[in-house]
């Protein structure tokens, strides 16, 4: 895990892009704290400067970057891991080695099959190589965006980073809000697709390439993997399928271990963290697991985590739980967070994954998840409400009764339910509709429209739910979970590994009929996985079908104790900054603060006033951050 960033120039001298370069560096030294690189690379009458910051995990002593063949130049900075390096060496196992890591691997396999080597990795990667024999420079991204990376281009060369404050730094460029991503920031609570909230600073796409003509300074950007669930059925039985589940994820589980350094585990009460840290613990039983707590008992997992190392007493004998707990002297850190993850993301999940991963980089370098899980297997609730709306017309009065009253929004949903997925997709949790946005925002919005590229290709004839679930793999996940993930994982310097990401497990799971994953009968999402887990011991019978608590704050409860609030927040909401900001509806962000309540809250809630005011929050601390 690491940080790279590049330049390509016709116009600056090598020392100006090693300074650059340098420069860039110093300022995600969190990425990579334990070494840093600088090299320029030359190719006719264009310079290529490739730079990289060190977070050492895998080949201690050999494994530095940038790597470069002797053979023919071609050279390789890569933020990240390739897990199946081992397997893949066979491939390439005639070519000369300096190194004994992964990146190298990654770099001979482009070398022999070109851009199809993508097809090979299995990991988390964001990379670059120059190839002089193509007069090529080549910027990759793993298949769900686990790992970052920024572009941009202005009259001195063209940029590319790990993060957003280098590729600012190096470029020179000021930081200025794009008005366009207002609408879609305050509907969907990020900006998907290649666009971010800084105007001419766009990220590569998921499972994408970008290719960088060294001849005459165009490039292209392309797609080579996506995710479009229901294409290709499976024949298997339940069994069968719960078979193959248990051995795809503990084979994901072991290659996330190899590590030259100590390998721990995040852990919620949970079936998806749970899971990935019984599996280790098999493997590991010393292993370290970290986790946070909170005075509120609604959002609270601790007696859930203790209660699952109690019974897997046998699994968890030797392993040690490191806690803390999260309250709300925590949003004084809000500030920082925000300017660490960059991106402008309305997500309450961000105080406590900062809490948990700087808890956890005070013992280890390396730690295991279970984000991906919910996405890929459809463990949201909203999965199951578009579920229920497929099937409610086939019920007869009394099965609709019945799920009527398990979801109690399901009639609501169905009045407005659009036949078009860009639109469905978002209509559970719309933050502001169209005519509060035209409001907040002081113009007239229009329907917010999904960025188009942003949007996988679903097909008409897909069910609905895989429709959903390209969608939320293609964007929500890349865009907003697992962005969160790597910057405030980064920000304290550790690495984090997610085996439910392993793309063998989201193909597998793209086979499944939609029944293995909902079902509706149960009122359960991952179903294959619970029944998989339990079937083969991994985890109890109470962790196996425990429902689903999201990982976040108590907003509403906290932002309740008003004589308690860190001093910005009432500078935002009571002292003028919004009105002096100039962008958002003084009027009406008073109104939504005085509206705030906790009755009838939780953490299932996907809209509440609490989350409409941290979004305002949340921007307006983006704000003085960045453009101020």
């Amino acid at each position: 895990m690491c940080g790279i960033s590049g330049i390509i120039s016709r116009r600056l001298s090598s020392g100006e892009i090693r300074d650059q370069l340098e420069s860039m560096g110093s300022l995600q030294r969190h990425r990579g704290p334990d070494d840093a690189r600088e090299q320029v690379f030359f190719s006719n009458d264009t310079l290529v400067g490739l730079g990289f910051v060190r977070l050492a995990i895998l080949d201690l002593d050999t494994g530095m970057q940038p790597v470069v063949s002797n053979a023919d130049g071609c050279a390789i900075v890569c933020n990240g891991q390739i897990y199946n390096y081992i397997e893949l060496r066979e491939e390439v196992s005639s070519d000369e080695f300096i190194t004994r890591g992964d990146i190298e691997v990654a770099l001979h396999l482009y070398r022999k099959k070109g851009i199809e080597f993508l097809d090979y990795l299995n990991g988390m990667y964001a990379g670059a190589v120059f190839d002089p024999r193509r007069k090529r420079v080549l910027l990759f991204r793993d298949r769900f965006g686990i790992k970052p990376l920024y572009y941009t281009s202005t009259e001195e060369g063209f940029y590319f980073s790990s993060e957003i404050k280098p590729l600012l730094e190096g470029s020179m460029i000021k930081p200025e809000l794009d008005r366009e991503s207002l609408p879609v920031y305050f509907s969907y609570r990020y900006v998907p697709g290649e666009k971010t909230m800084f105007r001419n600073i766009r990220r590569l796409p998921p499972g994408s390439f970008l290719d960088y003509n060294l001849e005459n300074g165009s490039f292209c950007v392309r797609r080579y993997w996506e995710y479009l669930p229901g294409r290709d059925g499976v024949t298997s039985s339940g069994r069968e399928a719960e078979d193959h589940f248990i051995q795809l994820l503990e084979d994901a589980v072991r290659i996330r271990m190899r590590s030259d350094v100590e390998v721990a585990s995040l852990l919620s009460g949970g079936i998806d963290s749970s899971s990935v840290a019984s599996i280790a613990a098999v493997r590991q039983p010393d292993i370290k697991l970290f986790t946070v707590s909170f005075d509120d008992p609604l959002y609270n997992e601790l007696d859930d985590v203790r209660e699952l190392m109690k019974a897997g007493q046998s699994v968890f004998s030797r392993a040690s739980l490191i806690h803390s707990s999260c309250d709300p002297g925590s949003l004084e850190d809000l500030p920082e967070l925000i300017r660490s993850v960059e991106d402008c993301i309305s997500l309450g999940t961000i105080l406590p994954t900062d809490q948990v991963c700087r808890l956890a980089s005070g013992h280890v370098k390396v730690v295991l998840t279970g984000e991906g899980a919910d996405e890929v297997f459809a463990g949201y609730r909203k999965f199951l409400l578009e579920m229920a709306a497929e099937e409610i017309g086939l019920m007869s009065e009394k099965e609709k009764k019945l799920l009527l009253k398990d979801f109690p929004e399901l009639e609501d949903y169905m009045s407005v339910r659009a036949s078009d997925p860009r639109k469905r997709f978002i209509q559970s949790e719309l933050l502001f509709n169209q005519s509060e946005l035209s409001r907040l925002l002081g113009m007239e919005t229009g329907e917010v429209a999904f960025p188009g590229d942003a949007m996988p290709a679903v097909e008409s004839g897909m069910h609905p739910l895989n429709q959903l679930l390209a969608m939320e793999c293609r964007s929500r996940l890349p865009d907003y979970v697992v962005l969160r993930l790597d910057k405030l994982s980064m920000r304290h310097s550790l690495e984090t590994r997610t085996p439910y990401l392993d793309y063998r497990l989201a193909e597998f799971a793209s086979g499944l009929p939609v029944q293995m994953k909902v079902n509706l009968a149960q009122r359960m999402g991952k179903y294959v996985c619970r029944k998989s887990l339990l079937n083969h011991r991994v985890v109890d019978p109470v962790t196996a079908f425990r429902e689903k608590k999201p990982f976040t704050i108590p907003m509403a409860a906290w932002f309740l104790q008003r004589d308690d609030l860190p001093d910005y927040v009432t500078e935002i909401f009571q002292g003028g900054e919004i009105e002096r900001a100039g962008i958002l509806d003084p009027e009406m962000t008073r109104q939504l603060w005085n509206s705030v309540t906790a009755d009838g809250v939780g953490p299932a809630t996907l809209v509440s006033e609490a989350d409409r005011i941290f979004a305002v929050l949340t921007f307006s601390l983006w704000m003085g951050e960045f453009t101020a």
